[in-house]
């Protein structure tokens, strides 16, 4: 019955999905131009939103924890799993406060409407995987960035998505670099849960009846620890978190 449902209710979320990166698209280009950064910022959050929670049509239930343990005014590294596409929206509703900004490959920068037009102006960075020296210059402005405004990074140091659900081991370059230009940020771990499982045979069928559960740790304060040692200590909460 599942896959019956599956195959009938995914083609109503996909719909959803395209509707609100259309309409939000030109949205975002004219809060921009007229407003400036902090407009178009709540309309993105008001369409990430949409992009989670729309999630309920495929029967998805969706469960934040550890949220209020996140603190305000300064800034955040988020060290999360990657799952799936669908983790951005997730990570930008949760923690939509502190202004998250995301690590991306390039390629993410182009065509595709809404979120592209996000990742190039609202301070994310796009890394070209085949020149690595430009992409920790990149790393470091963005660490610079969040020290300055107290704004969140979130990187995924697995370097990629799961493709069997199974997490792979986290690589702590990218948080080292990211802690060398914001010295007073505080670590937060935060596992998904459910986005592999939503998504495993893709975009068509979606699976019905998830429970997506997105989990914040307490915050940890990097100063003089081990970045090595402190990475696989993330990796290791976020796997157990998994059940793996």
């Amino acid at each position: 019955m599942k896959k019956i449902l599956s195959f009938i209710l995914t083609p109503i979320y996909l719909l959803f999905f395209g509707l609100l990166l259309g309409i939000f698209h030109p949205i975002q280009m004219l809060t921009e131009w007229i407003w400036g950064y902090q407009v178009r910022k709540r309309v993105v959050d008001v369409m990430n939103y949409g992009l989670l929670y729309s999630l309920w049509v495929l029967g998805t239930k969706i469960t934040f924890r550890g949220l209020e343990k996140i603190p305000q005014g300064r800034p955040l590294i988020i060290v999360a799993n990657h799952q799936s596409t669908l983790d951005i929206p997730a990570v930008i509703v949760g923690f939509r406060k502190n202004h998250p900004k995301f690590i991306s490959k390039v390629e993410l920068g182009k065509w595709i409407p809404s979120i592209s037009y996000n990742l190039r102006h609202g301070g994310s960075v796009l890394i070209d995987r085949k020149n690595p020296r430009q992409s920790v210059k990149d790393i470091l402005m963005l660490g610079k960035h969040i020290e300055a405004n107290n704004y969140a990074a979130c990187i995924f140091p697995e370097g990629t998505r799961t493709k069997d659900g199974k997490l792979n081991s986290f690589m702590p370059a990218g948080i080292a670099s990211l802690i060398k230009t914001s010295p007073s940020a505080l670590i937060v771990p935060f596992a998904i849960d459910g986005n592999y499982e939503l998504m495993k045979h893709g975009y068509f069928p979606m699976t019905v009846g998830v429970h997506l559960k997105l989990t914040a740790f307490d915050p940890i304060d990097p100063k003089g620890m081990d970045i090595t040692l402190l990475t696989q200590r993330i990796e290791d909460m976020i796997r157990q978190e998994l059940g793996q």
